[in-house]
């Protein structure tokens, strides 16, 4: 099989038609080696249109979420992240090509794939982030890689003004992305990306949700 074909075809036939036009966000996906990063098992799906399993109830996005995330996060080479949900390290590392510093929280550590030496503006931390994460904060974006049946609002807290949160929300089979932005002191916009189905984050319901 050449991956690097199919690592051209990823961009080119699934995440630029996903209306994904952001020119630094495809060179990104470009460069990092999705195979490198996805359980031996799956080697040959890592540039599939398909969640890939990782253990422990845990998936690999798929990449056109991937793309839109990136996409609607615009990030910035001196802003900050914070990624909840590490998984292999797949999207932390792309994230770090295009951010300042970014932050990754996982409860599972043992997920982790990073293939060389981890990038010196990533920092890894263990961890339940499922209500909030707060350490490092506060943050120019906030990636959430699983999805939540309603975002805590210690998340928009943790926003700098002008800041950006990706995330998934919503019970299956009718779930969300959406773009939230901090656009006052105590005010946020939201805007509707797509419609998708992820598992939840792990813990994501254990505790009452604020409704946003």
């Amino acid at each position: 099989m050449n991956l690097e074909q199919a690592r051209v075809n990823m961009v080119e036939q699934q995440i630029r038609p996903w209306e994904v036009l952001d020119q630094r966000v495809l060179d990104r996906l470009a460069a990092v080696l999705r195979e490198d990063f996805v359980p031996p098992a799956f080697r040959k799906l890592a540039y599939a249109d398909v969640q890939i399993p990782l253990g422990q109830g845990q998936v690999m996005l798929p990449p056109i979420i991937e793309g839109r995330l990136l996409q609607a996060l615009d990030l910035k080479e001196s802003e900050s992240v914070l990624e909840i949900g590490t998984g292999t390290g797949y999207l932390t590392t792309v994230m770090a090509g295009l951010a300042g510093h970014v932050i990754s929280v996982d409860i599972f550590p043992e997920l982790r794939r990073f293939p060389e030496q981890l990038l010196a503006n990533i920092s890894l931390e263990v961890g339940d982030a499922a209500r909030g994460w707060s350490k490092g904060g506060p943050f120019d974006a906030i990636a959430i890689t699983g999805a939540l049946p309603d975002l805590p609002r210690a998340f928009l807290e943790t926003l700098k003004p002008g800041g950006r949160l990706f995330a998934i929300l919503g019970r299956a089979p009718a779930m969300e992305a959406v773009l939230i932005t901090r656009v006052g002191e105590q005010e946020w916009s939201r805007e509707g990306l797509f419609e998708t189905v992820i598992p939840l984050l792990l813990n994501s319901e254990s505790k009452p949700k604020f409704v946003f």
